[in-house]
């Protein structure tokens, strides 16, 4: 197969640039790389612990060059679909992180007046109490609303286990099923390319996941890149392959046919 055409990059953030603070080796130079070579790339990521200002800081801290306009975040769409979709509505947030910068104009509750369950990434403020309270709330009719079912995530001692195992829980449970408003969801690739301002056949996505990254990114006509980092797993693609598999972010602007200015 030979190497598509690219004009622009969705890049994922955990475990493609950088697993729990810690820049993956390679990376900061393979995007300083991109941005000399003046090929533009958006930063596509289910991130919900952080508001698009605090992820932006974070990576620029680390050394990416990025800029928070070219952040798109699921925190960040998901309030947004809130805003057009309940405006007004009261919603009961359950994520691990204070997002409130994000929310900023949506009415929070702890109570049962929500008439919207949001979930967002797991940690420890997911007490049975909590959760136990998502349920009640969607069974007496409240919207369900995911950032996204990721089932893990990656920190430097290994796997996590994240909010797509409650949220399926909770389905399973309640007959109820989620909109999911990051990836996979087809919108949420859609709102990245808008920022990109390219054609989605110029386009690569780069992420460490076969289901949430590459193959949504093909069926909406892109390039998938695989890496061999973050949630990257040894055992090979066997159907749908991506376009290319690299051992990490380090290896793109070879494959791209880039070479650093200095």
């Amino acid at each position: 197969m030979g190497r598509p055409a690219i004009d622009g990059l969705l890049i994922d953030v955990e475990g493609v640039l950088h697993i729990d603070g810690q820049p993956i080796p390679g990376a900061v130079e393979a995007l300083q790389t991109l941005a000399e070579a003046g090929l533009p790339f958006v930063l596509l990521t289910n991130t919900t612990s952080r508001t698009r200002r605090q992820l932006g800081a974070l990576l620029r801290r680390l050394g990416f060059p990025v800029s928070d306009q070219r952040i798109v975040t699921a925190a960040t769409a998901t309030a947004d679909y809130l805003r057009q979709q309940y405006p007004g509505e009261s919603c009961y947030l359950l994520v691990e992180g204070d997002l409130s910068e994000e929310f900023a104009g949506i009415r929070l509750t702890e109570g049962y007046d929500a008439r919207v369950v949001v979930i967002g990434g797991a940690g420890d403020c997911f007490t049975y109490e909590r959760i136990n309270r998502a349920f009640r709330l969607l069974l007496s009719g409240a919207a369900f609303v995911a950032m996204h079912k990721n089932l893990t995530w990656e920190r430097q001692d290994g796997l996590y286990l994240d909010s797509g195992a409650y949220i399926a829980g909770l389905e399973v449970a309640t007959g109820r099923q989620a909109h999911v408003v990051g990836k996979p969801a087809a919108e949420f690739f859609q709102a990245g390319l808008r920022v990109l301002g390219v054609p989605s056949e110029r386009v690569a996505m780069v992420g460490d996941t076969l289901d949430q990254d590459v193959l949504p990114a093909q069926r909406l006509g892109m390039a998938g890149i695989l890496v061999r980092t973050g949630r990257y797993r040894t055992r090979e693609p066997d159907t749908s392959q991506p376009d290319a598999i690299l051992g990490s972010l380090a290896d793109l602007p070879a494959w791209l046919g880039l070479q650093r200015v200095r």
